[in-house]
């Protein structure tokens, strides 16, 4: 018996197993499975999609699942659950997801993502393996992860708009490089000056054909030299009004507000440097280090931290310098 084609299509639907929850949904759901446990979770950030994988205090795996990297999905999957010790690496959200975390009852470790070499220098490199091994890691000894300290959100805010100005000089000497570059290119020269001092009246030699060329350039770099006046106001505003000991480190020749409100922010808490040296490590200024029995062979210093301070530092000191 032959059956229209819409009826044997409801047959079949008829007739086919309903679909099977998956085992980690069902786990998810009831949060039946992480009571009386004490959980280590290791979290593998991603730009869109974030895993994390759940350990028991045995080593046990008892969940590998994926986030969304967004504080509504952090938000709604670890809030459910219990208070646990938490890793993840250094990356760009970082900063936020471990503040979120930490506001959500959880103990959270951020791993230094050049010191893990289980994961920088694995042959078998993925996010699920990722997230396993920060999670392995952080239960056996957390100080195998370089744990680092991510500055509060106030300070980030601040030493955003350093950044920002430290981006627009970038461009700006980009473009000035590029204006006399094609200038010298044609057999003309622009004006020797300051960069703060690129104006379209630097053109007013050339010929009219390369006049119409670097004038639009010329144009740009006089509004990047707008923004960043209105950066460095902005600097010197929040030196006065939310870190006073900026005024104090000022006091020191070839530093300015700019240099002294990097330091203070990058520092952020400086109690907890036992010893004022130290702070040199941190930035990493001081030497290498490579011994092996009687061999102590002199190395370069480490340049770790953060590198735009240490370039800020070494600027200051080649003013310190000049007679």
């Amino acid at each position: 018996m032959r059956y229209a084609p819409n009826v044997r299509r409801a047959q079949g639907t008829m007739k086919r197993r309903p679909a099977m929850k998956k085992t980690s949904t069902v786990r998810v759901n009831g949060n039946m499975i992480f009571k009386g446990h004490k959980l280590t979770i290791g979290v593998d950030l991603g730009d869109r999609w974030s895993n994390y994988c759940v350990l028991d205090e045995a080593g046990e795996v008892l969940l590998e699942q994926k986030v969304a990297t967004t504080p509504e999905g952090m938000k709604q999957t670890f809030e459910k659950m219990p208070r646990s010790l938490m890793a993840l690496e250094t990356g760009t959200h970082s900063p936020w997801v471990s503040r979120l975390l930490k506001e959500l009852g959880h103990e959270v470790l951020v791993a230094h993502a050049q010191k893990v070499n289980l994961i920088t220098k694995s042959t078998r490199k993925d996010d699920r393996h990722d997230a396993r091994t920060l999670a392995r890691l952080a239960r056996i000894d957390p100080e195998l992860l370089g744990p680092v300290r991510h500055r509060s959100a106030k300070a980030q805010i601040h030493l955003t708009v350093i950044r920002a100005r430290a981006a627009l000089v970038s461009a700006r000497t980009a473009l000035v490089n590029a204006a006399r570059g094609l200038a010298k290119s044609y057999g003309q020269r622009l004006h020797k000056c300051g960069t703060q001092q690129v104006s379209r009246e630097l053109a007013a030699e050339l010929s009219v054909e390369l006049r119409e060329v670097i004038e639009p350039l010329l144009k740009e770099i006089e509004s990047l030299n707008e923004r960043t006046k209105e950066y460095d106001v902005r600097m010197e505003k929040i030196a006065r009004e939310s870190y006073p000991q900026v005024a104090l480190i000022k006091q020191v020749k070839g530093v300015g507000t700019q240099i002294a409100l990097t330091y203070v922010l990058t520092l952020e808490d400086p109690q907890r440097f036992p010893k004022s040296r130290d702070v040199g490590c941190f930035l990493g200024l001081r030497p290498g280090r490579r011994d092996s029995g009687e061999s102590q062979p002199q190395m370069h210093i480490s340049k770790e931290g953060d590198p735009y301070l240490r370039t800020m530092l070494k600027a200051a000191c080649f003013f310190c310098c000049l007679p």
